[in-house]
């Protein structure tokens, strides 16, 4: 495996970070914003522009302008595809506006198309279903699995399960 690690941020995360030449970025920002500004060192970089919606009707009439489309879904995949088969180990950030669905839908597809942990990965669970949809239409072997919203909860709880023990353990 290539890729070793995946996460996502937020634009202003991104933009705040020092490049890393083994860190590739998947860059997503709005239509009609300006492109994401990041560190040079960053030398893998696919940018990308569309709007985090979800079409009322999927059989619109396609493409949909601003909307993520089979046309994304392949750039993206060829992007992974190229780094996961590259010769040294590499991270990849996803980032969008805010760091919340966009960036948690692609990232959901990075880790399940390489098998790489997800950071976070408990609070991706507001992750674009429409651009998994688009991305599983692409990669149909790929099975992608969005937490629950209580996951979050449930890692905290364990953790602090896990403390507990650990003091009553020390203590006994």
């Amino acid at each position: 495996m290539t890729i070793k690690h995946v996460l996502y941020a937020s634009r202003e995360l991104a933009e705040s970070l020092a490049g890393n030449p083994y860190m590739a970025v998947i860059s997503i920002t709005d239509p009609g914003t300006p492109e994401a500004n990041l560190d040079p060192l960053f030398r893998h970089v696919l940018r990308l522009s569309f709007f985090d919606a979800i079409p009322a009707d999927e059989f619109l009439p396609a493409p949909m302008v601003g909307m993520f489309d089979h046309l994304m879904a392949i750039q993206i995949s060829q992007f992974v595809k190229e780094l996961h088969a590259a010769p040294f180990d590499i991270s990849v950030m996803v980032h969008c506006e805010y760091g919340v669905s966009r960036s948690a839908a692609v990232a959901l597809f990075v880790e399940a198309f390489t098998g790489a942990p997800l950071a976070a990965r408990e609070f991706t669970y507001e992750a674009n279903q429409w651009v998994i949809d688009r991305m599983l239409q692409q990669n149909p072997t790929l099975s992608i699995d969005i937490p629950s919203k209580n996951a979050a909860h449930e890692r905290r709880r364990e953790q602090e399960r896990q403390e507990l023990l650990q003091l009553a353990q020390k203590s006994a």
